[in-house]
């Protein structure tokens, strides 16, 4: 099955991130949810290298989720056996998989990136990989690539449903969401709930509940409901408080902060801060959340498909990361531009919609663009077929699945 997946989903343009920081004396550092994919990553870009030329013993690959490897689960040994099977007169590339499995591993890692001729690369799950004692060791020395599930483009790569009825393979994967494996599950709805059942609970239990000490699993699970119910709408920490606080379980700020960030450590959720357009700062209250996956939101929920607005929000954000842009939500005086994203290239405006086919709706979705004074791109994105392309005095209308599949 392992064979399949990479023979259809390459996820060329990590893989190219990859090979763009080949040999660079930085560590490699892949980021990312449970399930999106590192693991594949790792064998695609060591398929490469072997295309390469790089030889089987320059290559040290270890998952420390495997039982093989249980006895490396202590730095000291990890080390060792590492350093054994170095080559010391050409590259040796060291993979380790599932990094934060192993006690200590800041350690280990701190010791190998002082070798000659190591190109080092190592996955985990957690931010708190990168804020703790292995940023303080490596301040300057890694690099982070975070990985996300698979893009629209890559969903229709991987079906070989091709262009031409984006519509149908958009809803299926707005429905299922873009985790790597539901596509091979052949849209057996039932098998495919199942599936994203299971990763929903391994997540909240192994990634976020144990990990960070949280013993009320039911109050985690509120949060989670409550934010994902919410995604796309500007929350707070007391907003959070006052709501399960009505419904008659008291609960403190502070706990609720911690139980977030647990949340934004796993990569379950990312918070998007407003960004004053007129002011150029950055607010610090009323952010928004986006979840990961649209699939895993809706196996949390039911009736999600009256917020769908909410849901091409969520998809457009993820695409915007996805593309290497900071992306933050935009204020000015009383509107809201859904998303200001900014890369090295410059900064563009974007405005997310369903439909704007109606008049009414198409005026109220342009005015927030129009009330900005500057000569960013600012773009139109919406479901509709009719109107795309057009142009409102400098305002970009554009169709939001071609947008999706066109780089």
């Amino acid at each position: 099955m392992e064979t399949q997946v990479k023979s259809l989903i390459q996820r060329k343009e990590y893989i190219q991130e990859l090979i763009s920081w080949r040999e660079k004396h930085l560590i490699k550092v892949i980021t990312g949810v449970r399930r999106c994919g590192k693991s594949t990553l790792f064998e695609l870009y060591i398929d490469y290298l072997k295309q390469q030329g790089v030889k089987n013993r320059q290559i040290i690959s270890i998952n420390l989720e495997d039982i093989e490897y249980e006895d490396l689960l202590e730095y000291h040994a990890l080390y060792r056996h590492i350093k054994d099977l170095l080559q010391s007169d050409i590259y040796t590339y060291v993979f380790i998989d599932e990094i934060q499995q192993c006690k200590g591993f800041e350690k280990a890692v701190d010791s190998l990136f002082i070798k000659n001729n190591v190109d080092l690369y190592i996955t985990g799950l957690n931010a708190y990989m990168l804020s703790g004692e292995l940023a303080t060791l490596l301040s300057g020395r890694y690099v982070e690539i975070q990985m996300l599930p698979l893009s629209f483009r890559e969903y229709l790569d991987f079906t070989h449903a091709g262009k031409d009825n984006l519509m149908t393979s958009f809803t299926r994967y707005l429905n299922y969401g873009s985790f790597p494996y539901v596509p091979m599950l052949r849209q057996q709805d039932s098998v495919i709930r199942t599936y994203i059942e299971g990763i929903y609970t391994t997540i909240l239990i192994k990634d976020v509940a144990k990990r960070k000490a949280i013993t009320d699993i039911a109050l985690l699970e509120r949060i989670i409901k409550f934010l994902g119910s919410s995604i796309g709408s500007p929350i707070s920490t007391k907003k959070i408080c006052d709501t399960i606080t009505s419904s008659g379980r008291k609960i403190s700020v502070n706990t609720v902060d911690a139980y977030l960030q647990a949340l934004l450590d796993s990569y379950i959720f990312y918070k998007v801060n407003r960004y004053d357009i007129k002011g150029r700062n950055f607010l610090k209250t009323l952010g928004k959340y986006y979840i990961v996956d649209i699939g895993l939101r809706n196996n949390l929920l039911a009736n999600s498909e009256s917020d769908i607005g909410h849901q091409l929000e969520n998809i457009v954000y993820l695409e915007l990361r996805r593309r290497g842009y900071q992306v933050a939500i935009g204020k000015l005086a009383v509107k809201e531009v859904d998303f200001v994203a900014t890369s090295q290239e410059g900064l563009t405006y974007y405005q997310v919609s369903a439909s704007v086919l109606d008049k009414n709706t198409l005026k109220r979705e342009l005015a927030p663009l129009q009330a900005i004074q500057d000569n960013y791109p600012k773009v139109l994105l919406s479901l509709d077929e009719i109107g795309a392309g057009m142009n409102h005095e400098g305002i970009q209308q554009k169709n939001l699945l071609q947008w999706l599949v066109t780089k």
